[in-house]
C-alpha cells in the first residue's frame, strides 16, 4: 500500500449477523459494494462499528477473509487488530498481514489503566512484527486510555510503519494537537478523525479525511464531504459536514453502534442486530430514528 492511499472517508464496516447471532459472511459483499458505489475510499473491518469488541479470534479472520476476498484490491483494507494484550495484538496484526490487509488499526488496549509509557511500549513491539502501515486508533471513551498527542508525536517520528492516528475522542484541540505535532516530522504522517462532526474541520488544519461509522448508512454523502472539498467547493463539503447532523443527533438514545446497524436494518439490509447486551434502543429512540432516515431519504441523502 502508498501511503498515499491513506485518505479520505473509511466506513468501519459492519459485522452482519443472523437471528442467533452468529456471523451472516454472505450479507458482507452486498455491503461492501454499497460502500464502493457510494465512493469510499477504504474499507475497515473489524472496527468499533464491526463490533470487533466483542468477536471471537476465529471470527475476526473469518470476517477478515472474506473482505478482504470481496474487495480484491479496489480500495485499501484496513484491519481492527487491537486486543487488550500486546501478545494478542501482535498474533493478530501478523495473520493479518499474512492475510493481504494493506493496514493495520490498532485500538489502544482497555480496560485496565495504561501509562503513556506503557502505551509506546505496547505499539512498539506490535510494529517490530509486522511491516505494513500501522494507524494508532484514540477512543478513550471507550477503552479508558487516551493515547496524548505527545506520545502520538513520539511513535510517528520514530517507528517507521506507524503512519497515521486516528482520533474518536471527539476532543477537538486533541485531534488538532496530532496534526500540529506531527507536521514536521520529516515523514508523511497521517491524521484521521474518527469523529465524523469533524471530518471537514480535520481536512482544512491538515488531516486526511475520517473513519466514519455513519458512512455504513450515507457513503455517498460522507465520501463527498472529501470529494468536493479536495476540488475546493468549501461550500459543497460544509452542506454535506452538516447534512448528517440530524442521524448522529439520535446516538443519545442509546449506543452509536446500535443506532446505526438498527439504521441500516430499518433500510432493509440484512445486517440483523448487534450483540447483546449492546442491542437496544429505546421506543423513543427508534421513533426518532425512523424520522431522521425518512427525511434524509426524501433530501436524496444516500
Amino acid at each position: 500500500m502508498e501511503l498515499s492511499q491513506l485518505k479520505g472517508i473509511i466506513p468501519p464496516i459492519l459485522t452482519p449477523m443472523n437471528p442467533d447471532e452468529s456471523l451472516n459472511l454472505d450479507a458482507l459483499g452486498p455491503e461492501i459494494e454499497r460502500l464502493l458505489e457510494g465512493g469510499v475510499h477504504g474499507i475497515f473491518p473489524l472496527g468499533t462499528n464491526g463490533e470487533n469488541y466483542i468477536l471471537s479470534e476465529k471470527e475476526k479472520l473469518g470476517i477478515l477473509e472474506a473482505v478482504i476476498h470481496h474487495v480484491r484490491g479496489r480500495v485499501p483494507v484496513y484491519a481492527g487488530t487491537g486486543c487488550i494484550s500486546t501478545a494478542d495484538t501482535v498474533r493478530l496484526s501478523r495473520q493479518a498481514q499474512a492475510m493481504g490487509a494493506d493496514a493495520l488499526s490498532v485500538i489502544t488496549p482497555s480496560f485496565a489503566l495504561a501509562s503513556q509509557k506503557e502505551l509506546y511500549d505496547h505499539y512498539v513491539e506490535v510494529a517490530r512484527h509486522v511491516d505494513i502501515p500501522i494507524v494508532l486508533y484514540n477512543i478513550p471513551a471507550r477503552t479508558g486510555n487516551r493515547l496524548l498527542p505527545e506520545t502520538v508525536a513520539r511513535l510517528a517520528k520514530e517507528v517507521d510503519v506507524i503512519a497515521a492516528v486516528k482520533d474518536s475522542s471527539g476532543d477537538w484541540d486533541n485531534l488538532l494537537a496530532y496534526i500540529t505535532l506531527t507536521r514536521d516530522l520529516g515523514k508523511d504522517f497521517r491524521v484521521l478523525s474518527g469523529n465524523d462532526s469533524l471530518i471537514l474541520k480535520c481536512l482544512m488544519a491538515g488531516g486526511v479525511g475520517g473513519i466514519a461509522g455513519c458512512a455504513n448508512i450515507y457513503p455517498h454523502t460522507l465520501s463527498s464531504i472529501y470529494e468536493l472539498y479536495q476540488a475546493g467547493d468549501l461550500e459543497g463539503a460544509q452542506a454535506a459536514q452538516d447534512s448528517i447532523a440530524d442521524f448522529r443527533a439520535v446516538f443519545r438514545y442509546g449506543n452509536a453502534n446500535t443506532v446505526v446497524k438498527k439504521a441500516a436494518a430499518l433500510l432493509g439490509r440484512p445486517v440483523g442486530n448487534c450483540r447483546r447486551p449492546f442491542c437496544d434502543l429505546c421506543d423513543e429512540g427508534m421513533e426518532a430514528l425512523r424520522r431522521v432516515l425518512a427525511e434524509n431519504a426524501a433530501k436524496g441523502m444516500n
